[in-house]
Formats: structure tokens, sequence, C-alpha cells
């Protein structure tokens, strides 16, 4: 006779297949990793630039695979997802557009698209979006036009406006008559108008990437967050150098509901990091490394019981 520990272990089993959605001007591609019963779906929706759905990103030498590691982690526990490449990464390079035509809304777009898949494929009647970095900002625009989103998970999320966070970059980094010039574009931007390039900062304000700056300068995450009516769990890591946890405090101000989860100890790449800036950024090239703890059994926690009880 099979025991029934046995029989719960064979039911997890989890298969892996290659997933690919229809857009334009081409397919978008993903993962999906699922339980033979899946108890609830979701899908993974990666940070900015070049990061694929592993959660690495070969330009900047990211090999941490943290968003495939989550995903084998949910699986185990009976929660089924898609790890997407986004447009212009990975197998998904063909569907990317040309910087001028690129908006924000786009990605926003294709998570919906993703979640109704997600959820057709494995049964659910709805999807959970679980965003790391950037994509918990698309998580947030994606939901707010998608009743068919069970809920979102939002890891290490900005919690105010984008050109907030780059003026303090730059900050630090100008001098006066520099600033005052960077201050001036981003506020043109902030007004969803194009603007004069900066000397020093043609690369960040190229006119070719300013209509996609106005749309995510235009997206207020702790606004989209205190609209949210759907459950949320904020994630947050004590040594992340690129998220603190301020930005996660500014999120639940606003979705006073929402669950928290800090995690001490765990840097951007969700791994437990030392605070040294060299030794921290040393761990998003060690794929060996496992998820801080606690991350994937609060996430299932969550999406199995969204209301707390």
């Amino acid at each position: 006779m099979i025991s029934l520990a046995l029989t719960a272990a064979l039911a997890l089993q989890s298969a892996s297949e290659p997933v690919t959605l229809p857009a334009s001007p081409a397919p978008l591609h993903g993962t999906l990793l699922a339980p033979e019963h899946p108890r609830a779906v979701a899908v993974i929706l990666p940070g900015s630039g070049p990061t694929d759905r592993d959660g690495n990103s070969a330009p900047f030498n990211i090999r941490a695979r943290s968003l495939a590691l989550l995903a084998e982690a949910l699986s185990e526990e009976g929660v089924a997802t898609i790890r997407i490449d986004k447009r212009g990464v990975g197998e998904s390079a063909a569907a990317g557009v040309r910087e001028e035509e690129l908006r924000f809304d786009m990605l926003a777009v294709d998570a919906r698209a993703w979640a109704a898949e997600a959820a057709a494929r494995t049964g659910q009647p709805c999807a959970w979006l679980i965003g790391h970095s950037e994509g918990a900002l698309v998580a947030l625009d994606a939901a707010r036009q998608d009743e068919a989103i069970c809920g979102l998970v939002l890891i290490s999320g900005a919690g105010r406006p984008a050109a907030d966070a780059i003026r303090d970059q730059l900050r630090p980094q100008l001098p006066p008559a520099m600033m005052a010039d960077a201050e001036r574009a981003l506020s043109d931007l902030e007004a969803g108008r194009t603007t004069a390039s900066v000397p020093g900062l043609e690369m960040l304000l190229r006119p070719s990437v300013q209509p996609y700056l106005i749309s995510w300068f235009a997206l207020d995450p702790a606004g989209l967050a205190a609209a949210y009516e759907g459950p949320v769990l904020i994630v947050s890591g004590s040594n992340d150098l690129q998220i603190p946890p301020a930005e996660a405090d500014a999120l639940q101000a606003r979705q006073p509901r929402a669950r928290r989860l800090d995690v001490d100890g765990m840097n951007h790449v969700m791994k437990i990091a030392p605070t040294g800036t060299a030794e921290n950024l040393a761990t998003y090239a060690n794929p060996s490394l496992p998820l801080a703890p606690r991350l994937a059994t609060t996430i299932v926690e969550v999406i199995q019981k969204p209301d707390g009880r």
C-alpha cells in the first residue's frame, strides 16, 4: 500500500514545459512549471533591463536564478507558475519594439495576457501576479484593469514614482548647475512632455527613450496599491542595496490591508547576503545559494489563504 505521504509527494511532482503566447510583432515565451494537481497559479514578472525568466541578466553578470528557484519552491507546495521572458529579452527578443514605440503599459498588457493564459492552462479561475523589482510595478499597473487577477505579491518593489528615485540617485553625483538642468528635464517628463537634452545625461534622457520615461513616470506605485482592492503581499529585504525597506513602507502606508514580509538579511536577488556592497553583489552571480528563508513559504500561505484566516 502506498503511504499517504508518498501519495501527496507524487501528486506534487512538477512538470516543466515551454509556453508561447501570441503577440505582435512576435510571440512571447515563458516556462510553465506545474504540479500534477495545482491548487493555484501565478505569473512571475521579472525586473528591469535584460532580466530573463529565471531572474538572470547576462550583460550584468547576474546569474542568481532567483525566479527559477522561486518557481521551483512554489511548485513543491502546489502552486503552478509561468515565468516569462518579457518583450525584447531571451526567447521573446523578437517581440521587442523600437525604443521610440515602447511604453510601460505594454508590459502590463502582456502581464494580463499571461495571467489569462496561466489560469486557462491550469484550470484556475484566476492567476496571481508575482512581481520582482520593476515587475512589482508591472503587476500593480496590470491589476487595476483585470478582475481575473487573484492578487499581488510585490517583491522589492518601489513605493514612489520613478522620477523621484532618479532624482535621489543623481543628486549626490551631479554639480548643482547640472542637477538643476536634470530637475527641469525630469519635471518636463513628469508633466507628459518631451524635453531638451541635458549635457552629460544624453544616455539617460535621449529623445528616443523619452516617450517610455513619460509613461513610466506617470505611475505612482503607492497610489496604485491604494486603489487595488484584492489581496496584496509586500516583501522587502533588510540588505537590499537597490530597493530599501522604506519603499515597502511607502506601499503599505497607502495600502494598510496588505500583508507584509520583511526578511532579515535578504538582498535584491532574494538571497541572504552580507551588508558590504562587494560581498552583497557577489551573490548576484551565485546560482547555488538558496532563496532567503520564509520567502516561498509565506507566498504560498498568502496565495492559499489570501484573507489571512
